[in-house]
């Protein structure tokens, strides 16, 4: 699924459940989909590498038995190695963690090696303070690379433009199959800068959630 979706000729919209209606998760999931969402994407937090707690493996086992959507887990965590194959056996179809949860640059490949050695695909993540360049060693290796555009942890938070710069920075370094993701502050307008800077798949929370036409909203990130 992940591969198909990958070489159609349209931007991956993953929306954020972070901003859904934790009462209702199913229902607000199959809405999105039915809106023309491609991926769902699961924030995991864990209290301390973000200064906040959101959900786990429970959610994720939870969300794979009610939707095929891709389950696109963005892992901000701690010492992400021990939690992959959990979230794996969950069913996520990618696990993205951050580089700065890697205490050197073996312990990068070692997480992105494990993560795909359990048959699904490997993100990396940086902070808006990190300097892209940090990663590009990693690139041939990883499936995707998720630019932050606010600092993780929260969701609503206002778009960093200086942040998208580093689309096109990653993007010259990247193989051709590499996903370039981007997720903090999307909207209809943020979106558009960041395709246009070379992002393939854009993250909305409150943007699609917040809306009172699912469709409208997603349609609008095309």
């Amino acid at each position: 699924m992940y591969d198909r979706i990958r070489y159609m000729n349209k931007t991956i919209i993953s929306p954020s459940i972070l901003s859904a209606n934790f009462a209702k998760l199913e229902e607000e999931v199959s809405a999105v989909k039915n809106a023309g969402a491609d991926w769902i994407h699961v924030d995991v937090m864990d209290g301390h590498f973000v200064p906040n707690i959101t959900i786990g493996i429970p959610v994720v086992k939870s969300l794979r038995k009610v939707t095929d959507l891709v389950l696109d887990v963005h892992l901000m965590i701690e010492n992400p190695e021990k939690y992959i194959e959990p979230f794996a056996k969950a069913g996520a179809d990618i696990l993205t963690f951050h580089y700065e949860a890697c205490r050197n640059e073996e312990h990068v490949i070692d997480v992105i090696d494990k993560i795909k050695s359990l048959g699904i695909k490997a993100g990396i993540s940086i902070k808006p303070k990190t300097q892209p360049d940090v990663i590009y060693k990693f690139l041939s290796l990883a499936d995707m690379v998720l630019v932050m555009t606010v600092e993780p942890g929260f969701g609503g938070q206002e778009f960093m433009h200086d942040c998208a710069m580093k689309i096109p920075q990653i993007k010259e370094k990247s193989p051709d199959n590499l996903i370039i993701q981007v997720d903090g502050g999307i909207n209809n307008l943020t979106g558009k800068i960041c395709k246009s800077l070379g992002a393939a798949s854009l993250v909305a929370g409150s943007y699609i959630y917040g809306s009172s036409d699912y469709k409208k909203a997603i349609d609008s990130l095309r």
